[in-house]
């Protein structure tokens, strides 16, 4: 998994959350940051959905408990959006 979607998930956490990127950790519950709410967590998947131009489904960003996560997730989607075989 790329560290730059690690990067900018965990910035846009941190973010939305109101902390300091360096206390989101890509490991760390994300129901144990400070100030954690289902409100914060949904602005954090809008955001992500915004910068990586996606759409995350429901189902799956409930099941979203780290970082490493939702970064996971993003990949998965990407490449689910790129067209396949690539052979231009």
């Amino acid at each position: 998994m790329s560290d730059d979607v690690i990067t900018t998930v965990t910035e846009i956490v941190a973010t939305e959350f109101g902390l300091p990127a360096a206390e989101v950790g890509a490991d760390v519950d994300l129901s144990s940051l400070e100030g954690a709410d289902s409100v914060k967590v949904l602005r954090a998947v809008a955001k992500i959905e915004r910068t990586y131009d996606i759409e995350l489904e429901d189902d799956q960003v409930f099941g979203l408990k780290t970082v490493r996560d939702a970064a996971t997730l993003v990949v998965a989607t990407l490449a689910e959006k790129e067209p396949s075989g690539g052979g231009r």
